[in-house]
């Protein structure tokens, strides 16, 4: 059974890092296609290239590990644990917190869509309360605040009233 769990979670992480490196080659690939300029002067390529390569850097990464075969992780360790089955929950809360973001920023500002958003995400964590929640949102957006309209003084409605 030990081997097996552990041939299992090589599997996923070969596979996840297959993917990464996929993706993140494909993005070089196509954001190369634009001018990337330099540091100083970056052009409409320079984000992708460099998100690119990191993506495919982190792929590299997760299919070295999946070499060593780790031994000291909960699935390699615990024999009677049945199989975990998606966490529905977590998945439809980071989707409608997306979508709540686009909807809120779009009619109501960033203040409601960010608040929004965190306290949605992180209601998908079973372990989270309301009130955790709730602070964790109300933190995030006061940091969002504070990063996009005072330092980067990005033109984002705080509040609107319509669309």
């Amino acid at each position: 059974m030990k081997a097996e769990s552990l041939l299992l979670r090589v599997n996923k992480d070969y596979y996840g890092g297959a993917l990464l490196l996929v993706i993140g080659l494909y993005v070089t690939f196509v954001g190369r296609t634009y001018e990337v300029g330099t540091l100083n002067q970056m052009g409409p390529g320079y984000f992708p290239v460099t998100l690119g390569v990191l993506l495919s850097m982190l792929g590299i990464i997760v299919a070295l590990g999946a070499r060593r075969g780790s031994t000291d992780s909960p699935e390699a360790t615990d024999h009677n644990e049945a199989p975990r089955t998606a966490d529905w929950r977590g998945w439809l809360c980071i989707i409608f917190s997306v979508i709540a973001f686009v909807v809120l920023g779009q009619y109501c500002g960033f203040i409601p869509a960010s608040f929004a958003t965190v306290f949605i995400s992180a209601m998908g964590d079973r372990e989270n309360t309301w009130k955790s929640a709730c602070v964790l949102a109300v933190l995030a957006t006061v940091f969002g605040i504070i990063v996009f309209e005072y330092a980067l003084k990005i033109q984002l409605p705080m509040i609107a009233f319509g669309g």
